[in-house]
């Protein structure tokens, strides 16, 4: 099942997944229902929209 990924971050980042919290945060301060979830197959954070939210 495909997905739309709004925005992505790499895994190797020092601060690991801090830079994709933040930045669902910044959806989620515009009302975007937004998850972070790692893939693995080209080892990236990406923000994706929540469940139950538009895809």
């Amino acid at each position: 099942m495909a997905r739309t990924v709004l925005a992505s971050t790499e895994a190797g980042h020092p601060r690991g997944s801090w830079p994709a919290e933040e930045q669902a945060q910044q959806f989620r301060d515009q009302g975007i229902p937004v998850t972070v979830v790692m893939d693995q197959d080209s080892d990236r954070y990406l923000i994706v929209p929540a469940e139950g939210g538009q895809r």
